[in-house]
């Protein structure tokens, strides 16, 4: 009888997947480190075959932990780095060059080409021009390999982020897919229609030969025959967007905030595309039955990664975990602000001159105040992102939905609740982006009905309500904003 579902979370570090049950609970786990490479500052690349192997290392690896087949297993779910390209043989599936991650600035000089159309691929992607975006990735791959751009034409050379490129190895080749919020990563797709663009290829001078076929995320991706068994890939979701429906978010205004290394904060905003002004992203949320559904998005730089700065560069702290007692051992910041722009600031502010300050220093003030501040700085960063998005979409914030590392820090999560004026909602798994993949699989596979159903699986650990009073907030937040202007205002 099959009775498990396998949840695939393809990420920039490592892979991970999740074995569950048709509730949701995650029965056991598996892990593999993913090496990225930097072959000059600012690139950041990895070999495209050893991220495939990697998800079959974690597949095979659940299956002895639990003691299973795949002949148990009823549908698997994937989800994944979102915009990282992978361009390759569509013969063999072998990789024409390494794969370029989001992160990877090598692309900038072609963005920069193209910046006067800035405007016009905002109006059909939602999206900034970027070199965080997949197509000019696609095009640095055609200009730098002989012959790419000639095969790609006759279709021998295929284009897809991590999600298509997974897939096509699983299929063996005979699904070549992908889906809406990974598609709405490119900078090829028009949010509007929910379809790749003519005008927007002809851009980058991409031909439309080279691009999957856009499915729905709850949908029949093919069978994976790279294993026996006959199971199907039925959901598949970037990142972001998994982690969006992992946390049951299916309202508009519902908004989740995942603490990594950086922080990403996405909103429902309906059925409706909002072309933010305030620095914000719009992108698909996810597709059904041909219905798009759609999300405000934005990012915070340095959330958790100002943790392992304490550790690693002051060692105030040697392990991140420590962070909290270590902040507790003061009551306040002693004034302390803490702009951790170490790598310019992300939304609204995108100032990628910015750099890290401290100001408020006095005599009184040490490192447990100093570390309380920084730990503050990430709430601060979420608020400001929050506060464009509640503009934005003339929606209020009734709770914020958290996840991700940072997330186990009370502290923080208190203080994010205080500052906010806002319920902060952690749930009983922190597996959300893996858990909002096997969910969607388990819609496309029939074990549930629709999204509705799941709401009741979703289990609740914490929810920590505000008690700060709103005039303290909303000084604190001032003094904020202040330095915030103060640290853009300085340039070396």
């Amino acid at each position: 009888m099959r009775k498990y579902v396998i949840a695939i979370d393809q990420g920039t570090t490592s892979t991970r997947a999740l074995l569950l049950d048709f509730n949701g609970r995650v029965l056991c786990r598996s892990s593999r480190d993913v090496e990225c490479l930097f072959p000059k500052p600012g690139w950041v690349e990895a070999n495209a075959e050893k991220i495939f192997i990697s998800v079959i290392d974690c597949i095979n690896e659940l299956l002895v932990l639990a003691g299973t087949s795949m002949e148990e297993v009823a549908c698997i779910g994937l989800t994944n780095q979102r915009e990282t390209t992978v361009l390759f043989e569509k013969k063999t599936g072998k990789p024409i060059y390494n794969a370029i991650v989001w992160q990877s600035k090598q692309t900038q000089p072609l963005c920069e080409e193209r910046e006067q159309y800035s405007d016009f691929i905002q109006s059909k992607t939602g999206l900034r021009m970027n070199p965080y975006f997949s197509a000019s990735k696609i095009r640095y791959i055609l200009d730098h390999v002989e012959d790419a751009e000639e095969r790609a034409k006759k279709g021998e050379i295929l284009f897809g982020t991590i999600d298509t490129y997974v897939i096509y190895l699983l299929t063996r080749g005979r699904s070549f897919v992908t889906d809406a919020s990974n598609a709405s990563r490119t900078l090829l797709f028009d949010i509007h229609k929910g379809e790749f663009d003519q005008e927007l290829c002809d851009l980058w001078n991409i031909p439309m030969a080279m691009l999957p076929e856009v499915k729905d995320n709850s949908d029949d991706f093919g069978e994976a025959s790279f294993f026996p068994g006959g199971v199907h890939i039925t959901g598949v979701a970037g990142d972001q967007q998994a982690a969006l429906f992992g946390q049951c978010c299916f309202k508009e205004g519902d908004s989740k905030n995942t603490y990594g290394t950086g922080c990403f904060m996405l909103m429902n905003i309906g059925k409706k595309p909002i072309l933010s002004q305030r620095g914000l992203l719009t992108t698909v949320a996810w597709r059904e039955k041909g219905e798009l559904t759609y999300a405000l998005e934005g990012s915070v730089f340095i959330g958790g990664a100002i943790v392992q700065w304490l550790r690693d560069q002051t060692r105030w702290i040697s392990a991140s975990a420590e962070s909290e007692e270590y902040a507790k051992r003061k009551p306040d910041t002693a004034g302390v602000y803490f702009v951790p722009a170490f790598v310019g600031l992300g939304t609204p502010w995108w100032d990628d001159d910015a750099r890290g300050a401290i100001f408020g220093l006095t005599r009184g003030a040490d490192r447990h105040n100093i570390t309380r501040a920084a730990l503050y700085s990430i709430a601060y960063q979420s608020k400001d992102v929050i506060e464009a998005m509640k503009a934005e979409a003339n929606l209020d914030l009734p709770y914020l939905r958290v996840d991700g590392g940072a997330s186990a820090n009370g502290l923080l999560m208190q203080f994010q609740a205080d500052i906010l004026q806002c319920d902060v909602v952690l749930p009983s798994s922190v597996e959300t982006t893996a858990i909002g993949a096997g969910y969607l699989a388990m819609i496309g596979a029939g074990i549930y009905k629709d999204k509705e159903d799941l709401i009741k699986h979703h289990g609740i650990d914490k929810i920590y309500h505000p008690k700060m009073d709103k005039k303290e907030a909303d000084e604190l937040y001032d003094g904020w904003l202040s330095a915030v202007k103060a640290t853009m205002a300085f340039k070396r």
